[in-house]
């Protein structure tokens, strides 16, 4: 008689690794939290698994599991997946203790210390330091200075923007939308909300995302010839009238191609998607960053 394995998750800390078993049908994020929190009871301290401390590995990308909006999505991944398919990973850490240093030991299998494939080993400093000793005097001097990082950080950006598409909210038309897989939900500003109806225009102090985002409803977003719904934030975002975030881009499937950032396609129905890079600058010509 063949017992059937168990739905386990792999769970990686900066020091160790272990499995915990896991039922995405009867467990909840706290039910989990707790499981993870007995295993690594030593290596906590006893301090029990909270919002800031798990992430999980999807698609090539770390993700946070923080909250029960954090958790539907990754029990919808889950189950998502094919058959064959490894389950994503855990990642556990305190945030308020320190990594392991260079010397100490690290687990290979934690997110932050994994070799990226095509990544050089790092040479240790005893070996570097004995090559340099049989160097001349102008190779040491040239392999010592390093090239002017802040110009090629400053370039790097320059080259590089946001993702925006045009589409639909609401009634509202043509409107220049951020993609952003980053945010959780669909937010629209408070301006853009004002001018066309979605709140009233005597808001008063207090109401309507002044204390915070708000619930504004659900919307039809239309993104090419696709119309979905979405539950819409009120936020205070000063740079682009709508984000679309996580509810979006998991609901129409969307992908982008990390060598052409313009190359933006929903793969609920297969149509790729006019997509636009936008560089923001403040006044005095620096590059603004939307985090």
């Amino acid at each position: 008689m063949t017992t059937a394995a168990p739905p386990v998750l792999d769970v990686h800390t900066p020091l160790s690794s272990y499995a915990v078993v896991f039922s995405n049908s009867d467990d909840t994020l706290q039910i989990l939290f707790d499981k993870i929190s007995k295993k690594a009871h030593a290596e906590f301290k006893g301090r029990r698994v909270k919002a800031g401390w798990v992430k999980y590995s999807w698609n090539d990308a770390i993700w946070n599991l923080d909250d029960d909006s954090d958790y539907t999505i990754f029990v919808w991944r889950q189950k998502s997946l094919a058959p064959g398919d490894s389950t994503p990973a855990l990642h556990v850490r305190n945030p308020e203790e320190p990594l392991p240093s260079a010397n100490e030991y690290r687990n290979t299998s934690y997110y932050t210390f994994k070799t990226q494939p095509g990544q050089p080993r790092r040479r240790s400093q005893s070996r570097t330091q004995t090559q340099g000793s049989v160097r001349s005097g102008k190779t040491q001097k040239a392999r010592e200075e390093p090239p002017d990082l802040r110009k090629a950080f400053e370039r790097f950006h320059s080259e590089n923007g946001v993702r925006t598409i045009m589409g639909t909210i609401g009634p509202v038309e043509n409107v220049r939308m951020l993609l952003r897989s980053g945010y959780r939900h669909v937010y629209i500003s408070r301006k853009f909300a004002l001018k066309h109806g979605f709140i009233p225009a005597d808001a008063t102090p207090g109401h309507y995302g002044y204390g915070g985002l708000v619930n504004i409803g659900t919307w039809p977003v239309t993104v090419g010839q696709t119309k979905t719904m979405h539950t819409v934030y009120l936020s205070e975002e000063s740079h682009f009238d709508v984000v679309l975030g996580r509810s979006f881009t998991e609901k129409r499937q969307i992908k982008m191609d990390p060598v052409d950032p313009t190359d933006v396609r929903c793969m609920d129905t297969g149509e790729k998607i006019d997509c636009e890079l936008v560089i923001l600058k403040d006044g005095k010509g620096q590059i603004v960053t939307v985090t």
